[in-house]
């Protein structure tokens, strides 16, 4: 088979899901134009981070490629005169800044295309719709019945996925779908049973699952063709959108914001739940729910994409599942995006954020049980339903389906055991990838909270109360070293009581005494000791404590209130000391 007889080794490692956050770090100004130096972060990982030089008219270049989105979106305006200064170059860097928070944080713009160029232009340079047109031109060396009618251009939301409108020469009114896409970093099966399996999805036979009408692949991509269907997804039918604009055009900011019916809402939740628990009993693997995967024959959901996990390719929602340690199996990420799925069926949008912490007014109260089931901060926290629990919930239980069509979908016990084995592998994974966030989420917040103004204060006053309490803790230790001392030293002879006696060099230090030079110097005597100790001998002081003689051109210096402070000491007792 010619199918790219020279493709590219393996799969593909880089996960186009994981976020991408960037934050200007500096500005230099050249002669005609000012340079904004970015450091862009993929994920978690400082490591795996990289500087990109941009100049405003590079922003302004992906923000009129944007426009097809139809938002507004926060670029700082041009300005001709004075774009130079200092004042509105950091003023500019503020705003676009704020421009690069936006875009990043949205779900459906951050993945586009477009961004990822702008971010990471090393990894994202290839022309992947030229490179899947040549793909597909080999192929037609080997089925000449299939032509090309046009590519559908940037319909999907993957990057390294395209899809072409097709005919058979034979049958030139109808029409079908191409889709080829890479392998991606989930792609754990051999490539023997990988192609085995690619080749069975032609006879997969379910009332409620698209069926694929021809279908190959080798070591690092696949091709499948499926029926062109002009009403398009759920997804289309929620926005209002017609099926074969581009991604960004369709979903971004739609014109009129409609859940569905109740009872649309209640028929597609039930079938979509019924192919979910086919599959799951199957033992094959999903993990891709969302609604433009979800084909509309009339009033019949038919899921598409089963190919998806057998390729690898990360989910659309994995960035928020991720976040949820609980979220950890394929099953449990099927619950989940049903969820995300659910939402929009009944409100017209996405969630703003996940989880959700409150729930706008449904048609049913029904209708937010499930959601608080699969999208809550408790449900998030503790885990998922399974899916045969959603079918028991009122919402789906009293639902009737209507369908003569027998399911039928054979898999040899040799490949459900590769099925198996894969499916661990997914999941071992994104268990991985969920305890790293979950590590830097909790040193994140750790560095936070040490960082806060609060904490400080805390700290502070425990500093202080730690050195009050050294400083006892020594004054007490030498006080008693000083006793010892001055015990062992003096014998049995009782201390000098008498009140003329002179005053030990550490009873002056305590009462602030001290020595002045000639040279107009302050040499202060220094002592640990307390004053409990003013009676003991003087011949037995310690080196830190004991009196020393003051050095030649000083003289000793009464400090100012010594008199308030101890009356009953006479000046004389200084000069004792001093003779002494």
């Amino acid at each position: 088979m010619a199918f790219m007889e020279k493709p590219p080794a393996g799969k593909v490692l880089l996960d186009d899901t994981v976020p991408l956050t960037a934050a200007i770090e500096a500005s230099q100004s050249l002669q005609s134009h000012t340079e904004y130096i970015i450091r862009v972060q993929r994920g978690i990982s400082v490591e795996n981070s990289w500087q990109i030089v941009r100049r405003y008219s590079d922003f302004d270049l992906l923000n009129n490629s944007l426009q097809i989105a139809g938002l507004s979106l926060p670029l700082p305006p041009k300005k001709l005169i004075g774009n130079m200064d200092r004042e509105f170059i950091a003023e500019r860097q503020k705003g676009l800044q704020n421009y690069l928070n936006v875009i990043t944080t949205n779900h459906v713009l951050s993945n586009c295309e477009l961004v990822k160029k702008f971010l990471d232009p090393n990894n994202y340079s290839a022309n992947y719709t030229e490179i899947a047109l040549q793909q597909v031109s080999m192929f037609f060396r080997s089925e000449p019945k299939w032509e090309v009618v046009e590519p559908l251009k940037d319909i999907g939301w993957r990057i390294r996925k395209k899809y072409f409108l097709m005919k058979i020469k034979n049958q030139p009114k109808e029409r079908l779908v191409l889709s080829w896409a890479d392998l991606g970093p989930d792609k754990y099966l051999s490539d023997k049973d990988f192609q085995c399996l690619i080749k069975l999805l032609p006879s997969c036979l379910h009332p409620y699952i698209y069926r694929v009408t021809f279908a190959t692949a080798n070591e690092s991509s696949a091709l499948l063709i499926r029926m062109f269907n002009e009403k398009g997804t759920l997804k289309d039918l929620i926005y209002k959108a017609k099926p074969k604009d581009p991604f960004l055009k369709k979903y971004c900011n739609p014109k009129k914001i409609q859940g569905l019916e109740l009872q649309q809402i209640k028929t597609y939740g039930r079938q979509i739940l019924e192919v979910l628990k086919f599959l799951h009993d199957k033992g094959f693997p999903y993990g891709h729910l969302h609604a433009s995967n979800v084909m509309l024959d009339g009033d019949t959901c038919r899921l598409l994409d089963l190919e998806n996990s057998l390729l690898g390719l990360p989910s659309f929602y994995r960035s928020y599942f991720s976040q949820f340690r609980k979220i950890n199996t394929l099953e449990s990420v099927d619950v989940h995006c049903f969820g995300h799925l659910l939402y929009e069926m009944t409100y017209g949008r996405p969630p703003d954020s996940v989880p959700v912490d409150s729930f706008p007014p449904a048609p049913s109260m029904a209708v937010v049980a499930v959601l608080e089931s699969t999208l809550s901060c408790e449900a998030c926290k503790n885990g998922m339903p399974t899916v045969s629990r959603l079918l028991q919930m009122p919402l789906f239980s009293d639902v009737l389906l209507t369908t003569s069509e027998k399911p039928q979908f054979k898999i040899p016990t040799k490949l459900k055991e590769a099925l198996r084995i894969a499916k661990e592998c997914i999941e071992k994974r994104l268990i991985e990838e969920q305890k790293q966030i979950h590590q830097h989420r909790r040193l994140t917040r750790a560095q936070s909270h040490h960082g806060s103004e609060e904490e400080r204060k805390k700290r502070k006053i425990l500093a202080r109360k730690k050195s009050k309490r050294s400083a006892v803790e020594n004054s007490e230790e030498y006080s008693a070293k000083y006793s010892n001392s001055n015990n062992s030293g003096s014998g049995a002879s009782s201390p000098l009581t008498s009140p003329s006696s002179p005053t030990p060099p550490s009873t002056a230090a305590a009462l602030g005494l001290g020595k002045r030079c000639k040279e107009g110097k302050d040499v202060h005597i220094t002592s640990t000791a307390s004053a409990s100790a003013t009676s003991s001998s003087l011949a037995s002081c310690e080196h830190r404590g004991a009196y020393t003689a003051p050095a030649p051109g000083c003289e000793w210096r009464e400090p100012r209130g010594l008199t308030q402070l101890h009356p009953e000491f006479p000046k004389g007792n200084f000069e004792e000391s001093r003779n002494l």
